[in-house]
């Protein structure tokens, strides 16, 4: 494990002051009660604005939502997947039996969460700059261009760009409850939009995943009630 997370350092082209914190960003919940959940919530954040930033630096003639469109596409679970694979990071992971006999050091909700937690990690360990140097080098062979706004929206930016057309507060997302064992669980997620009085729920075999389904959920009581 040792070498593996001197490697996966050379491969980040980043050294960790507390290599605690790495070893953490690695360790599922069906290992050890102390997981990478709260650094994978912290890394989203910090991923969503270097993503952000660095759209901004290269495609700033584009409009908000364009740019939501291709942020969302860049932090998407499928992207975050390949580049966990890119970096090795299937071969660290430090998984229960039970979750690693039904395959979670190739699944690609944990990868992707695996991956967010490790910026996190370098977040805490060095602060924003360092965790953005991480992402853009992470990012550096990605082809970034105008045309992939036109990919598609997901639930959760289309449900962002409605509220922010009619200027209103964004939603808020919130795990309400963990369901099933430790190697096979599920995300009840709520989310609310406490200014218009409305919460739905969603679940997801990962976080993001019941982010999406929450917001779903909303964006259907949206388009029934016709909410202007």
């Amino acid at each position: 494990m040792t070498q593996g997370l001197e490697q996966l350092q050379l491969r980040l082209q980043y050294r960790f002051q507390n290599p605690d914190l790495l070893r953490r960003a690695l360790t599922h919940r069906s290992f050890s009660a102390d997981h990478y959940e709260r650094l994978e919530f912290l890394g989203d954040s910090v991923l969503g604005l270097a993503v952000s930033d660095m759209l901004y630096a290269r495609l700033g003639s584009l409009a908000e939502g364009d740019l939501s469109r291709i942020r969302a596409n860049l932090v998407r679970q499928e992207t975050l997947h390949k580049l966990a694979l890119d970096l090795g990071l299937s071969e660290l992971l430090r998984l229960g039996e039970g979750e690693m006999r039904s395959g979670g050091p190739k699944r690609p909700s944990i990868l992707a969460d695996a991956l967010e937690s490790v910026l996190g990690a370098v977040y805490l360990d060095a602060g924003f700059v360092a965790a953005q140097a991480v992402v853009q080098r992470l990012f550096a062979e990605v082809d970034i261009h105008p045309a992939m706004q036109a990919v598609g929206k997901d639930p959760k930016t289309e449900l962002q760009e409605w509220l922010q057309a009619r200027k209103r507060p964004l939603a808020v997302y919130r795990v309400v409850a963990t369901l099933g064992a430790a190697h096979q669980q599920s995300f009840d997620v709520e989310c609310a939009i406490e200014p218009l009085g409305l919460s739905e729920r969603g679940i997801g075999a990962s976080r993001r995943a019941g982010e999406q389904a929450a917001a779903a959920a909303m964006l259907e009581t949206i388009k029934n009630r016709a909410i202007p």
